[in-house]
């Protein structure tokens, strides 16, 4: 017997498809509570491109597991916020309602493609499932289906390799395989987890210009998350930059990239090898990234930050609204000293 479930009603308009609103994650362990996310806000239109940036630890991966509402509860729990898709609060939504939306509307595309594929099942079983649970397709229908998925991420001789085990692909093919599970059912939002960790850059580059190139035939939302700021340069339109667990710098992407407004940034920034620097050391940001159990008091960043002062110490500083003559709108700088950040003069 065929059970219909009742889809959610999701509000269509021209606002964002997706608004995360001063969003908080903890997670409850023996030592302590660990603030992984500290009052992140942002927003995703239809057919942009946010990138989400910072070191391991800074919140990234937990804001994105809160957003598809997988996190592990406990030990992890949201003490603050909202997050809303097409105007709705997922976060008040009942469990069937966001499973409903999961898939169908927000997908999601995992940085280890070895580990989230089930290694007992065939590929084309497993992006055949999405096709049969929410679609109710038969078993041929959902395989033909598979391959079709299949051919529009460019794995070659789909049909031939629908029923082959996930070992059998090379990294780079699993990770389109992993697109195509996440595209299965043609979600108006991706949220892609460091899609291109292990690859080589050659590789990096194709699934990076595959999911660019999807983007635009579907005109959906995405949110990419890395490390890596070579790998966006292209890609993304707007940049939010997180640094233990808090939205340190968000910028159109080429304004970024042209004038960073905050020390942590331009760390990043600077850690890039570039062709011009032939020779030269590569720069690094000293020291480590922050306990999340405890937190540096005033600015996260002044123990690493060459430009620290005493204010920096003890007030922990805002997002600021950065604005003059000829900086894109909507840019922000957590940074008390944000205007000489921009201007270059910092540290003067």
């Amino acid at each position: 017997m065929t059970t219909h479930t009742t889809e959610p009603v999701l509000i269509e308009s021209d606002a964002a498809l997706l608004e995360v609103d001063d969003l908080h994650v903890e997670f409850h362990t023996r030592d302590g509570i660990a603030k992984a996310v500290n009052g992140v806000s942002f927003q995703v239109h239809a057919g942009e491109t946010l990138a989400v940036l910072g070191e391991s630890g800074s919140g990234k991966s937990v804001t994105a597991q809160a957003v598809m509402g997988i996190l592990d509860t406990p030990p992890a729990r949201i003490s603050r916020g909202a997050i809303r898709f097409r105007g709705r609060d997922m976060l008040t939504m009942s469990q069937d309602e966001r499973r409903r939306i999961r898939g169908r509307h927000v997908a999601m595309i995992f940085q280890d493609a070895l580990s989230a594929l089930n290694p007992v099942l065939s590929v084309g079983k497993q992006l055949g499932e999405m096709f049969r649970v929410h679609r109710g397709m038969s078993r041929r229908e959902a395989k033909a289906k598979a391959v079709d998925l299949m051919d529009l991420v460019r794995i070659p001789a789909a049909k031939a390799r629908v029923d082959d085990y996930p070992h059998q692909f090379s990294g780079g093919m699993r990770q389109r395989i992993m697109i195509a599970m996440a595209m299965a059912l043609e979600p108006d939002l991706i949220i892609a987890d460091e899609p291109t960790t292990a690859l080589d850059v050659t590789v990096q580059a194709q699934v990076m210009d595959l999911l660019a190139a999807l983007q635009r035939e579907f005109h959906m939302g995405l949110i990419l998350i890395t490390h890596d700021l070579g790998v966006v340069a292209d890609v993304a339109d707007n940049i939010v930059v997180m640094y233990a667990g808090r939205i340190v710098e968000r910028a159109p992407v080429h304004a970024l990239y042209k004038t960073p407004a905050h020390p942590y940034t331009m760390g990043l920034l600077d850690s890039i090898p570039r062709l011009d620097h032939k020779g030269r050391d590569l720069a690094a940001i000293k020291g480590l990234p922050p306990n999340l159990l405890r937190i540096p008091a005033g600015c996260a960043f002044h123990p690493r930050c060459p430009y620290a002062r005493d204010v920096c110490r003890t007030e922990p500083p805002p997002l600021h609204a950065v604005t003059g003559t000829g900086v894109a709108a909507h840019r922000g700088s957590a940074c008390h000293f944000w205007k000489e950040a921009l201007d270059g003069t910092i540290g003067r």
